[in-house]
């Protein structure tokens, strides 16, 4: 009895970590199927490398769904509870230089920005290094992530940041090189990565719910968004510096 108690638990967890995968694999399967289609009806060439083709299309389902779990496992709980925990330094100050650390080297690490930067670097000849754009990046992400916090901190509308630096990049994208207007856009996209949407929005709803006089609904969204408008100014400011 025990045996066939046993047996049941296991058929019930394997049919669990199944539909988990299902769950991920219908979102992957999809654009893999059209592109598949896509290239077979309309552009009428055939697919190379089938068996490598549905190889790497598992590969990504299985990495993706791992992926998320971990994330749902640790980065996730782990930035909720840094930003419920953050008013005990009790210096503004010091928070801000914290959330400017965490924006940094949190972007050092995003996959996206790492390539965007080696496809410029191709492109451009080597004129504009991996490395000096992933730091520009960093730097202007770790900017505005510390305005996010202290945003949230002294409880002033997104409003009211956002204007004046919105504004600020439009002179400066007034100012510098076209081509790097492109790439401070594209930057912006490639920092709202697998690593910084789930740990920074995380610290910030954290803080956010910890606070007396904050509205999460309100205060917690949005830092995602200065964030980027900060890797834009950053990158900018990098082109006229170029110039210069």
């Amino acid at each position: 009895m025990k045996e066939i108690l046993k047996g049941e638990k296991i058929w019930m967890i394997l049919l669990e970590v199944l539909k988990a995968f299902w769950d991920t694999a219908k979102n992957v399967l999809p654009i893999v199927l059209f592109l598949c289609v896509f290239q077979l009806i309309i552009l009428r060439k055939p697919i190379q490398e089938i068996k490598t083709l549905a190889l790497g299309t598992l590969l990504s389902v299985i990495g993706l769904h791992l992926f998320l779990k971990g994330v749902s496992l640790s980065l996730i709980p782990l930035g909720d509870s840094v930003g419920r925990n953050l008013v005990l330094m009790n210096n503004k100050y010091l928070i801000a230089i914290f959330a400017f650390m965490v924006g940094y080297f949190a972007t050092l690490v995003e996959p996206g920005l790492r390539t965007l930067a080696l496809e410029v670097e191709e492109i451009s000849t080597g004129a504009i290094p991996v490395k000096i754009l992933i730091n520009a990046v960093a730097i202007g992400f770790g900017l505005g992530m510390s305005i996010g916090i202290v945003k949230i901190l002294n409880n002033i509308p997104s409003k009211t940041i956002l204007f004046p630096i919105v504004l600020v990049a439009a002179v400066l994208g007034y100012f510098a090189p076209r081509e790097f207007v492109d790439i401070a856009i594209d930057s912006a996209s490639a920092t709202t990565g697998p690593v910084n949407i789930p740990l920074n929005m995380a610290i910030a709803l954290g803080l956010s719910k910890i606070l007396e006089t904050s509205d999460p609904l309100l205060n917690g969204f949005g830092i995602i968004g200065l964030t980027s408008m900060g890797a834009v100014i950053s990158v900018l400011v990098l082109g006229i510096l170029t110039r210069i």
